[in-house]
């Protein structure tokens, strides 16, 4: 759609601007303007609750003429926040229900065979997504330019659906349908910022606020219980892992003495890096994922790690003390852990243009992409889906990096084919959710003490979401 309006009036002195909606008691919000016929708006849930294509192809269409032709707290009117409810509710019963590391087989079963002696199964294409950051255009321009999620398809997605851009509720709700269409299809990672520290620094907790008003605050909570759904890896075809960060410490488990029959353990945690060593996956399968935040400290490091962590090259692991949280690993690591599980590649993201600008000895992201690690058993890759990132700039010299996905093919899945995109031009008019100018560009320096001090709102919603998911 490339229908759009004028830009509001500029305020006057009896008015007040909040990322573009213009608020008094003489200027109330604009009328709802009139959507195109091919468009069902409000959106409504299905009353079998069962999407289909038509369904996501509207909430498509809907969601492009919505940002260029509505103003942010108009989007209620067009996505109701019953319909909110019903999706986020079905989806993190899907997200909740899936393990931490996410075992994807592209060989499925072929139901267009008549002799199943012969011809018993057929093979997808995988496609691995880096970070979208509520670049919602430009997600949808991968969408088409990729092809849809469908049988033979499956999307692998590594996190960062939301901040920093201006639509990253709407990017997370359109993924999130696609999920419930298709649970099978798209599989849907948690990164560094589906967390409560992130989003309140960089943009996507206002943006909630904003949109939806007096019910920002439900949706909002609604959101953080999703974002503890989501799992941590994949695996796809035994070949390929993938995950926003990347590998993850061991956490040792020893037993301790028992006193008047209650069974207390000892916990020896690697954390100091002359004692680090890597975690396995079945670590990674027991670990705690249903956190808000991911501690830097204590017996559950390693969502922490695989979310935060950065690739070196330098040997060895070590505390990742530019991000306060989190790993760096050589290749002798990424060799260690692609031997041992008989893998191929590892896929990662996290890491966009203002961040490679500030690390000596890796490539940038002006291509979407980089290869960090050839080693023996195989390759580190790390891909980084936003282009022209970040939105929202203080300088004024653009990164004006391209966007990346990498293919991969049967039948072997180990030879990453990679497609760079450009940024949809021109974006939409809109104002920022978060002070740019001044927040950290790279996630560097976290503050601990802030994420400590969301401590009680975390044991809240966890108890809460725990059973709600069951």
């Amino acid at each position: 759609m490339t229908l759009t309006t004028d830009p509001p009036p500029p305020p006057d002195s009896t008015t007040a601007t909040i990322n573009g909606d213009t608020t008094s008691e003489l200027n109330p919000e604009p009328p709802f303007p009139t959507p195109p016929e091919e468009l069902r708006v409000p959106i409504s849930w299905p009353e079998n609750g069962n999407l289909n294509i038509d369904w996501i192809h509207n909430l498509i269409s809907s969601f492009d003429w919505s940002s260029r032709n509505l103003s942010p707290s108009q989007l209620p009117s067009l996505f109701p926040v019953q319909v909110f409810d019903s999706l986020v509710l079905t989806a993190s019963k899907i997200l909740h229900k899936e393990p931490n590391c996410v075992t994807i087989d592209p060989f499925r079963i072929n139901p267009d065979s008549s002799n199943s002696a012969t011809t018993a199964t057929a093979a997808a294409t995988v496609v691995v997504v880096g970070d979208v950051h509520g670049q919602l255009h430009d997600l949808m321009s991968l969408l088409r330019d990729a092809g849809y999620p469908c049988e033979d398809r499956i999307f692998v997605f590594n996190g960062d659906y939301v901040d920093r851009g201006a639509w990253g509720l709407e990017t997370f709700l359109l993924l999130l349908a696609w999920k419930v269409f298709m649970p099978h299809n798209i599989y849907l990672l948690r990164g560094n910022h589906e967390s409560k520290y992130c989003t309140s620094v960089y943009g996507f907790e206002k943006e909630v606020m904003v949109k939806y008003g007096d019910k920002g605050k439900h949706v909002y909570r609604k959101c953080l219980m999703c974002f503890e759904g989501l799992p941590l890896a994949s695996i796809i075809a035994g070949r390929v892992y993938t995950a926003h960060g990347g590998l993850f410490r061991s956490v040792t488990v020893t037993p301790s003495k028992r006193f008047k029959g209650k069974k207390n353990r000892k916990i020896n945690l690697n954390s100091d890096s002359k004692v680090l060593s890597l975690g396995s996956l079945e670590e990674l399968s027991k670990a705690r994922r249903s956190v808000l935040d991911p501690p830097w400290e204590g017996s559950n490091l390693i969502p922490g790690d695989v979310l935060w962590s950065d690739p070196s090259k330098s040997p060895g692991l070590a505390p990742n003390k530019e991000r306060g949280i989190g790993l760096l690993w050589g290749p002798d690591c990424t060799e260690e852990f692609l031997k041992k599980y008989q893998l191929k590649l590892i896929i990662r993201s996290h890491e966009g243009p203002d961040a490679r600008e500030k690390r000596d000895g890796f490539g940038g992201m002006a291509e979407g992409y980089t290869i960090d690690h050839i080693v023996e058993s195989g390759k580190l890759i790390t891909v980084f889906s936003a282009p022209d990132y970040p939105q929202f700039q203080a300088t004024k010299e653009r990164y004006n990096n391209k966007g990346a996905y990498v293919v991969l093919e049967p039948p072997n899945y180990d030879n990453p084919i990679f497609h760079e995109f450009s940024a949809v031009t021109p974006r939409p008019k809109v104002n920022p959710y978060y002070d740019f100018e001044d927040v950290i560009d790279s996630d560097e320096e976290l503050d601990l003490a802030s994420m400590l001090s969301e401590e009680t709102l975390q044991f809240t919603l966890v108890f809460g979401c725990t059973q709600h998911f069951q």
